[in-house]
């Protein structure tokens, strides 16, 4: 009999023991946390915490003890911001309150957005024989990019060299392509190349970072109507 009671005592006694570490534990991490009023200029900019979209414009971050969160804010013609709180021993501690003031996109303030982009326009030469389109059209090239990298007029072939633009977080290559689809009746198809890394100082060579962009740096945005109305 004495023996079962030991052992029920004992029992109890590493239960309440259990019980109290697992509650001090949690009360120790609740107690550790920060929480951070955020706030960015923009109202309807979109706030993540950890790559998960939290709100907009606004919201309470909270970093739990002994570890760090990463905060990046974006709306579209802004550019994005990105910011780091570490709730850490020998860190600084985090802000009660963050603001966060946007600044424009200046790739985007750089550009238009346009159907035309990465698309073939037909030029039909209705008025005008091959010796003249192709001067035409090489004269309307050299206007806008001065570097051809390959060209034949048998073969009514022309493609320039990438042109390159960065931005604070972009970087912008712009390309024409023209070749001859048709002799009779004569037809040119001309095609304006975006694309863009996301990045700044991406080197132009680096083909796996660009993707096709749906907008054109406003320096191109006339280009196809400057063709379509010459070379017909």
């Amino acid at each position: 009999m004495k023996k079962i009671i030991f052992l029920l005592s004992i029992v109890i006694v590493s239960t309440t023991f259990a019980n109290s570490f697992s509650y001090n534990t949690t009360n120790s991490i609740l107690v550790g946390k920060k929480k951070i009023e955020l706030g960015a200029s923009e109202s309807d900019a979109e706030i993540y915490i950890n790559g998960k979209l939290v709100g907009k414009g606004s919201t309470v971050v909270t970093v739990p003890k002994d570890d760090c969160v990463t905060v990046i804010i974006k709306k579209v013609a802004f550019l994005t911001e990105r910011i780091e709180f570490c709730n850490k021993k020998n860190m600084t501690s985090p802000p009660k309150t963050y603001y966060v003031e946007m600044k424009r996109d200046d790739a985007y303030d750089a550009s238009i957005q346009t159907d035309i982009a990465n698309i073939d326009i037909e030029l039909k030469c209705n008025t005008i024989g091959k010796d003249k389109a192709w001067k035409l059209i090489n004269q309307i090239v050299l206007t806008y990019i001065d570097v051809i990298e390959m060209t034949d007029k048998e073969t009514g072939y022309l493609r320039t060299a990438w042109s390159l633009k960065t931005f604070r977080q972009n970087t912008v290559r712009t390309r024409m392509i023209i070749k001859e689809s048709s002799s009779e009746p004569l037809v040119f198809k001309v095609k304006l190349i975006s694309e863009s890394s996301g990045l700044p100082m991406t080197s132009v060579k680096s083909d796996e970072l660009y993707k096709e962009w749906d907008r054109v740096l406003r320096s191109y945005s006339n280009v196809i109507s400057e063709f379509q109305a010459r070379v017909k």
